[in-house]
């Protein structure tokens, strides 16, 4: 059965946030707040916890999961970036924006979408969740909790324990989520191409 943290959402306690991050470090698969709905979560290097991600959200290697990184300088890393985009994601983050850039080859490839070399990456507004990445030291890669079938996302945390408790080891509460996912941008091509519509506003990348 999953573990059940109650982290404060603006003053997390340290404490937990090393526990928590223990987890994640050796394997586990965590639902977390993020500054849109819950997200599920893992260490970026764990083969066995992505592929576990994936199955309890139902979906395949064509998805973009999302790299979730503590600042902009992260992302230079992971994504090539120029200078017209740097500057979008200066003005959008943090924030609850996901964008689409083209994966370094520090990405794993089972983590880009197969055909196109992609990742989505994103710097969440959201103090557990940072906190959280700070504490592993590392990136997070995640994916919005919605569960296979369900027309909603979960944000409510005692739901989550209840659907999700004997598949997941940790369960943070950090309050409730909202039910808007994050708005999606795509960056690598001539003009930002807006994918989904959610929680922020696609102005940001003038759109």
């Amino acid at each position: 059965m999953a573990q059940h943290f109650q982290i404060h959402p603006e003053n997390p306690q340290p404490r937990l946030l090393k526990q928590a991050a223990q987890i994640i470090g050796s394997g586990g698969i965590v639902a977390a707040p993020t500054d849109s709905a819950y997200a599920l979560v893992c260490r970026l290097d764990d083969k066995a916890a992505v592929e576990k991600l994936r199955r309890i959200r139902g979906v395949d290697d064509k998805h973009h999961l999302t790299l979730l990184v503590r600042d902009l300088s992260e992302i230079a890393h992971f994504a090539r970036v120029d200078n017209a985009q740097y500057r979008l994601l200066k003005a959008a983050m943090p924030g609850p924006y996901t964008v689409i850039l083209e994966a370094t080859r520090e990405v794993p490839r089972r983590l880009s979408h197969p055909s196109r070399k992609t990742i989505g990456v994103r710097v969440p507004e959201n103090a557990i969740l940072l906190g959280l990445i700070e504490e592993l030291g590392e990136p997070l890669i995640g994916t919005t909790l919605q569960l296979p079938g369900d027309d909603h996302m979960l944000s409510d945390p005692d739901e989550v324990i209840e659907r999700l408790g004997k598949q997941i080891e940790l369960v943070i509460d950090g309050g409730a989520g909202t039910l808007e996912p994050t708005t999606v941008v795509d960056l690598t091509g001539p003009a930002p191409e807006l994918l989904r519509e959610g929680r922020g506003d696609p102005a940001a990348f003038g759109l």
